[in-house]
């Protein structure tokens, strides 16, 4: 069993456990599930912002702890002034040491927010919307793409956005009308091995009018900008910045070497 199986049947368990603890009803009452959410699409479209989704993450199955000394809302709050398009929260407690939490700390900035987790239930992106999400990540590489389908009409119906995260060309057929925002993953989540190249590979093969996001290992202005010769909006980035002492600084000075070139 990888990794990605051992997440995704832990994840069965965990779903299960919260709609006991707390329904679905009581998620629709909290005072975050009615506010308006924002658009990732739309910012994705301005040339004039840096199109970087950053990340907060403490740690991973791959690299272990990569920092679990700083405070979420600090640290995003860093990543917004810098001029982040997004931001990505892990909310994966067992397997990246995130909650939700994180993400209602990290909601008093107002830009999009993407709720990072493995989902495979409807009652997550509920979840989601309660805490503040703007976006939901749906993982070609554990779902059908039938349940792609009924999960990202569910999410649009409640007014977020969906991210498809993507990583070969299997996956393509994952891709739907609901599913605007697709990512391609340079991790492969079962070796978790990182290629770069994986994401300009995919590009000419999604089809046309999809927002195109790259997604890790990326960590060199060089990158962004080819990637974004090849059709790439959206990048996210998390490790690059999370492994430095201040996460914030790091994503600043990164900014600052991009809007230079």
């Amino acid at each position: 069993m990888n990794i990605l199986d051992k997440i995704i049947q832990h994840k069965r368990t965990e779903v299960a456990r919260r709609q006991e603890e707390v329904s679905v009803e009581m998620l629709r009452g909290r005072p975050l599930f009615g506010r308006k959410t924002l658009s990732l699409k739309e910012v994705l479209k301005d040339a004039r912002k840096t199109g970087i989704i950053a990340e907060f993450k403490r740690r991973s199955p791959s690299k272990g702890v990569i920092n679990d000394q700083v405070d979420v809302e600090d640290v995003t709050k860093k990543y917004t002034a810098a001029g982040a398009s997004c931001l990505s929260v892990l909310t994966d407690e067992t397997f990246f040491g995130g909650g939700d939490e994180d993400l209602r700390k990290a909601r008093v900035n107002e830009i999009p927010i993407l709720r990072k987790d493995f989902i495979i239930d409807e009652y997550q992106i509920t979840e989601a919307k309660a805490i503040g999400a703007d976006v939901i990540l749906l993982i070609a590489a554990c779902l059908t793409p039938e349940a792609v389908k009924r999960l990202a009409v569910f999410a649009r119906g409640l007014g977020l956005e969906v991210l498809l995260e993507i990583h070969n060309e299997a996956e393509l057929e994952h891709i739907c009308e609901e599913t605007e925002l697709v990512g391609v993953n340079n991790r492969d989540l079962k070796t978790f091995t990182v290629d770069i190249q994986r994401s300009i590979d995919l590009s000419m093969k999604i089809p046309k009018g999809k927002t195109l996001i790259a997604e890790s290992g990326i960590s060199k202005i060089e990158t962004i900008l080819h990637m974004k010769n090849a059709g790439f909006t959206g990048f996210l980035i998390g490790e690059n910045f999370m492994k430095e002492k201040d996460p914030g600084a790091a994503f600043g000075e990164f900014v600052s070497a991009l809007k230079g070139n």
